[in-house]
C-alpha cells in the first residue's frame, strides 16, 4: 500500500477520533456533574454517581471537557495535514491524542471503570493511527510523510 493510502487512513482514524472527544468534551462541559462523570465512567452504576458535588469537583470535571475538546480540535486540525503528508501534524496528533489515551488506559480501562464502547474503541483508534504513522515515517524521506 502507497503512503498516500495509509495518509489517507491516519487521517481518516485521526477525524473520527477527534470528533468523538470533540463531542464528549461538550457533553461533559454542558452536564451537571454526575451526569458527566457518569457518561465517562459508564461501567459504574450511576446512582453510585449521583450528587451532590462541591463546586470544585465540578469545576474539575468540565475542565476534563475542555481539555477533551481541545485534544479533539487538535488532532481533528492534524489529521487535514496528514491528509496532505506533514510529518509534523502525525507526530501532533500521536502526542496529543496518544498521551490523553494512555491516561484513560491506565485510569479508566485498567480501573475497570468504562465499558468497551466508546473509549476502549478510541484507544484502538488512536493506537492503530499511531502504529500507521510510524510506519509511513520509517519509510518516507526525511521532512515528509508523502512519497
Amino acid at each position: 500500500m502507497a503512503n498516500s493510502s495509509l495518509l489517507k487512513i491516519i487521517s481518516v482514524l485521526w477525524i473520527i477520533w477527534g470528533l468523538v472527544h470533540v463531542f464528549a468534551g461538550i457533553v461533559i462541559i454542558s452536564s451537571d456533574t454526575g451526569a458527566a462523570v457518569a457518561a465517562v465512567a459508564d461501567a459504574v452504576d450511576p446512582a453510585l454517581l449521583a450528587g451532590p458535588y462541591p463546586d470544585a469537583a465540578g469545576a474539575l470535571i468540565k475542565q476534563h471537557g475542555f481539555n477533551l475538546l481541545w485534544i479533539g480540535l487538535v488532532t481533528t486540525i492534524a489529521a487535514f495535514f496528514i491528509w496532505r503528508g506533514a510529518a509534523l501534524a502525525m507526530f501532533i496528533a500521536g502526542l496529543v491524542g496518544g498521551l490523553a489515551d494512555v491516561g484513560y488506559f491506565v485510569f479508566m480501562d485498567l480501573g475497570g471503570f468504562v465499558n468497551f464502547m466508546p473509549g476502549t474503541v478510541m484507544t484502538l483508534v488512536s493506537a492503530s493511527a499511531i502504529i500507521l504513522s510510524l510506519l509511513v515515517w520509517r519509510s518516507a524521506p526525511r521532512g515528509t510523510a508523502a512519497t
